[in-house]
């Protein structure tokens, strides 16, 4: 009895998804709910398991392809036992057997033609070897094989007809590497909002020694209470909820005709991976203290790193927070993250000389901040106050915890 490898459903609002690379070959045995392949979509990466033990007998669909929800992979044959099983030329049950190239072949055929050319060459007695393919990789499309079909009967000859994609002369100083699902979903995405937004950066400074002083005080106290380190990101987090409150326009969205407000506030905390930015939700962020707040940071960090963030996790968020200040950046203006209106770009703290009120000046570490956002919904003064706002909240951290 066979069993199909199915498309699991990917997430809200993901119909698609690129078949990564497959971590077993036709042949090999696999377990019930081992890991057999890998889809990659412009959020997440996920591994489909193996819904039975058995045999992969097809792999259907070919790394590289695209494929959508429901679509079949490729079909596991006959049951294995738990335990390992003797290789066939073992098997007291039956003798052993020839390998026939036949099934080698049909799964060639499969990779390398569409299913409507398959089924029109089987209509007509027609191989895939005397049809040329024009597709990606040289696969066979059905409009191939209408035109195989039209032209006049010719002789078999004994070179095969698929012409093979003619290799492009490549400078050996470059290197050509094919653009990640995730890659091209963040491209689209800060394209659409340099395209539909009315998009503006407005800047600020703000000076963190208060806030490295009431981190040095309790930070040890606070990981030995919390299991967890006392970071700037939480601060971050909930001055930007405090201006978010008191300017709810920086916080909501435009849909369509309609301007909706959000009385929430699910903050998105930009991490980088290896293969691009993503941005988990910290939910109810005005809700939750600053532990869970630096929880759930550190937890998205961990699974960003292993690769194990799902579409849940980033799924939503009315207002992003993006640090370039990790990576050294001493100013940026960051990228509307839609359909949000508004992301603040935290940077590096930097030393520099600022004259105090009474006129001396002080060598204090300083960060700039910018904020980004669709003039469409928000006003040049709310933008602006709101920036106001989360910086004296940085800079008078007690603030934040008197909601002032």
């Amino acid at each position: 009895m066979s069993t199909q490898i199915v498309v699991p459903v990917l997430g809200e609002s993901v119909s698609e998804a690129t078949v990564a690379k497959w971590f077993k070959q036709v042949g090999d045995v696999v377990a019930a709910d081992e890991a057999i392949v890998e889809l990659e979509t412009d959020k997440v990466t996920i591994e489909v398991n193996a819904p039975s033990a058995g045999m992969l007998s097809d792999i259907a669909v070919p790394a590289g392809t695209s494929v959508g929800v429901g679509a079949v992979l490729g079909t596991i044959g006959g049951s294995i036992s738990p335990s390992a099983a003797p290789p066939a030329s073992q098997s007291k049950a039956e003798p052993p057997k020839p390998p026939s190239p036949a099934p080698v072949a049909r799964a060639s055929e499969v990779k390398e033609a569409a299913p409507s050319a398959k089924k029109l060459m089987a209509e007509n007695n027609l191989q895939p070897a005397a049809v040329a393919g024009t597709g990606k990789d040289g696969r066979i499309t059905k409009g191939d094989v209408l035109e195989t079909l039209a032209q006049p009967a010719k002789p078999p000859s004994p070179a095969p007809a698929v012409r093979a994609p003619e290799p492009k002369a490549e400078d050996p100083r470059e290197q050509r590497v094919r653009m990640t699902r995730l890659r091209k979903r963040i491209a689209e995405r800060l394209k659409e909002a340099q395209n539909t937004a009315a998009m503006l950066t407005t800047f600020n400074e703000v000076d963190m020694t208060a806030l490295n002083s009431l981190r040095n005080q309790y930070k040890d106290g606070f990981e030995k209470k919390h299991g967890v380190k006392l970071g700037f990101m939480s601060f971050f987090v909930k001055a930007c909820v405090t201006g978010l409150k008191e300017w709810p326009a920086v916080n909501g969205e435009i849909d369509g005709d309609d301007l909706v407000y959000k009385n929430y506030y699910d903050i998105g905390v930009a991490v980088g991976t290896p293969n691009g930015l993503v941005v988990p939700v910290v939910r109810d962020a005005d809700r939750i203290s600053f532990a869970e707040v630096e929880k759930a940071i550190a937890a998205y960090g961990r699974k960003a790193r292993d690769g194990k963030l799902t579409i849940e996790d980033m799924t939503g968020g009315t207002f992003t927070i993006s640090n370039g200040g990790v990576y050294g950046s001493l100013m940026s203006t960051p990228i509307l993250n839609p359909p949000q209106s508004a992301i603040l770009g935290m940077h590096k703290t930097q030393m520099r000389p600022m004259v105090m009120p009474d006129g001396r000046i002080e060598a204090r570490p300083m960060m700039y901040l910018a904020v980004s956002y669709d003039h469409r919904i928000i006003d040049g003064r709310e933008a602006v106050s709101f920036l106001v706002r989360v910086k004296e909240c940085i800079e008078d951290p007690q603030r934040i915890l008197l909601d002032m």
